[in-house]
């Protein structure tokens, strides 16, 4: 059942099953190689963590996105990040550095995926960027905060991609310009320079500059979104 689990997760979490997709077992079997019990097994985990739901009937579907439920995950992230991070900057030791060094390092050689269509360079950039911001978190000694932060992660990345990072993609791709508000905003939101900021006040012990930053970041991802929105409707 694991492999099962994990193989649906990765692949709602990346949203490469969309948003109210249908999830008919026999056809999961065939994709994933996986065998019926199993894969039922998994979908009603996943339905427990809120990323499957179950239709009267008609069997799974993938969870559905809303701007609502965005604008929930982000205010739920903000002060379980920001306990973490706290706690992660005082207690962190030499070890925690190395990993937060080199995390940054990954990220770097990422190239935003803001100038051409990309799912290879979009996927490359999610994964190091989680993978930074789990580096600075990882000295904190709280296993339920932890649990929840994932969990918050995980969904907040599939609304991110769906809801933001793919449309103003394709209305570049479309164009060759795209939305300009929504385009400067991602921009923003992915840029390097304020995730290498939090890195060196974070290493320099700054409790409350990385805290305040944290939450700067975070709602500048809202404001990607919002901006998006907004010239989808003009």
């Amino acid at each position: 059942m694991e492999a099962a689990y994990r193989a649906l997760r990765r692949d709602i979490l990346a949203a490469r099953l969309l948003p109210g997709a249908p999830l008919r077992i026999a056809a999961l079997c065939e994709e994933y190689d996986l065998g019926w019990t199993p894969l039922r097994e998994a979908l009603s985990r996943l339905e427990a963590e809120r990323l499957v739901t179950a239709v009267s009937n008609r069997g799974f579907a993938v969870a559905p996105v809303s701007p609502r439920e965005l604008a929930d995950l982000s205010k739920a992230r903000i002060p379980v990040e920001a306990a973490l991070l706290e706690e992660s900057i005082r207690h962190g030791g030499s070890d925690w550095e190395a990993g937060v060094v080199t995390a940054h390092y990954r990220l770097s050689r990422c190239s935003v995926p803001t100038a051409e269509l990309s799912e290879t360079a979009l996927n490359d950039w999610v994964e190091k960027h989680q993978a930074f911001h789990e580096a600075l978190l990882a000295a904190a000694d709280a296993a339920w905060l932890k649990h929840f932060y994932g969990q918050i992660w995980g969904q907040l990345s599939r609304h991110h991609i769906f809801l933001t990072v793919r449309p103003t993609l394709k209305a570049i791709a479309a164009d060759g310009k795209g939305q300009a508000a929504a385009v400067a905003a991602l921009q923003d939101a992915m840029a390097l320079d304020q995730h290498t900021r939090l890195m060196e006040l974070s290493l320099d012990r700054n409790v409350k500059g990385a805290v305040a930053l944290m939450k700067q970041h975070v709602t500048a991802a809202a404001d990607a979104f919002a901006f998006a929105d907004e010239e989808k409707e003009a």
